[in-house]
């Protein structure tokens, strides 16, 4: 099968869809498949690319004004150009928005099958940053989306988000976690001595550091006494975190074995951001064998059994978030048998698990479209 994989965002960048855009395409390659890559340009130039696991075809892209990590492509032929010259079977269309877009229109004017993923609450994000424009977002989620042959939604919520906004033809697919880097022998006792000199337990959060992600809930988590906060990621919010997490450790971006070391050598992970369509790192810290603490919405839903692997809290709340950590903080037993539950749940949800699956949409989208051409 060749499949073009076009995509808002792929490695170096670091985020949900460039991980799972790079993890599809080391399936499909793995597979036997022959994916390509369709993705915006990057500042750190095309270096990276030589260790993707298929050619990648880089699109001219600007920085968002106000957050320059994420990149915005720029109208070009190279999306239709590309998707010719692979001989594309199917196109993937990774959290379409601006370069996913161009990816439907050209797949529709070619006549090859789409499957598009939704990954990115646009709605949520602008409530967050425009206060406005909630509805004009759905209305481009449901027009892209309404075009492709499937869409693929990441958590029930989501799911039922977009069904309830008019989208049609939705499945559910979620997320693969890499269960052997991220994995509870990783913990590091020389690093939490590092991160918490006193023995203090600690808090970590992992992610992009932006307004939608509102890390500054965990503000209460930094004033009990013996809890350490840490936090790793960075972005546009991280001068004004610094400010309101007194005591803090800023480590900054973190990657492979780095970040897996870091995820082990926590005692509670906790999540504020409460657009998640899925959360990764959510899976990553019960990979890791740590008890999570994160908001009662969106993806979390899906992933953390409430008062088994760990706790979900009202969204917005930054009293519930400090008095959960204090609970867990409270009761070592507890930690350990929501971390122990956690590791347990997730040990079958493998990218070549996931992969597979997708595999499968794609063949039942191939199916159906060679039906109606009979």
């Amino acid at each position: 099968m060749r499949v073009v994989i076009v995509t808002e965002s792929f490695p170096p960048d670091v985020n949900g869809v460039a991980h799972c855009a790079l993890q599809t395409a080391r399936h499909l390659a793995a597979r036997g498949h022959a994916p390509l890559v369709v993705a915006p340009a990057t500042a750190a130039g095309t270096e990276a690319d030589a260790q993707a696991p298929c050619p990648v075809v880089r699109v001219p892209s600007l920085p968002l004004p106000g957050y320059p990590q994420v990149r915005v492509a720029l109208p070009s032929r190279r999306v239709a150009s590309a998707i010719t010259e692979h001989r594309a079977d199917l196109v993937h269309l990774a959290s379409p928005f601006v370069l996913g877009v161009r990816g439907m229109a050209a797949a529709s004017r070619l006549g090859i099958p789409a499957v598009a993923v939704y990954q990115t609450d646009l709605a949520g994000y602008a409530r967050t940053y425009v206060h406005a424009g909630e509805g004009a977002a759905w209305r481009r989620i449901r027009s892209v989306h309404a075009a492709a042959d499937l869409t693929l939604a990441p958590s029930s919520v989501a799911l039922q988000d977009l069904e309830a906004h008019g989208v049609p033809r939705v499945k559910l697919w979620p997320r693969g976690v890499d269960t052997v880097r991220f994995r509870p022998d990783h913990r590091d006792e020389a690093l939490r001595r590092e991160l918490a000199p006193n023995g203090e337990l600690i808090v970590g959060y992992v992610g992009r550091l932006a307004p939608e992600k509102q890390v500054e809930l965990l503000a209460g988590a930094c004033r009990l006494d013996g809890v350490r906060v840490v936090v790793v990621g960075d972005g546009p919010s991280e001068p004004g975190l610094r400010e309101a997490l007194p005591g803090a450790v800023f480590l900054g971006r973190r990657t492979g074995h780095d970040l897996a070391r870091i995820f082990a050598s926590l005692d509670v992970f906790a999540h504020t951001g409460p657009f998640e369509t899925f959360c990764q790192t959510v899976q990553e810290a019960m990979a890791s064998g740590v008890p999570v603490i994160a908001p009662a919405a969106g993806g979390p839903l899906d992933l953390v059994a409430h008062e088994r692997t760990g706790l979900l809290v009202p969204p917005r709340d930054a009293d519930a978030v400090r008095d959960a950590v204090r609970t867990l903080a409270d009761d070592p037993a507890l930690r350990a048998a929501y971390g122990a539950a956690g590791r347990t749940m997730v040990e079958g949800r493998t990218w070549e698990a996931v992969g597979d699956q997708l595999i499968g949409h794609y063949a039942d989208v191939l199916s159906a479209r060679t039906v109606v051409a009979a």
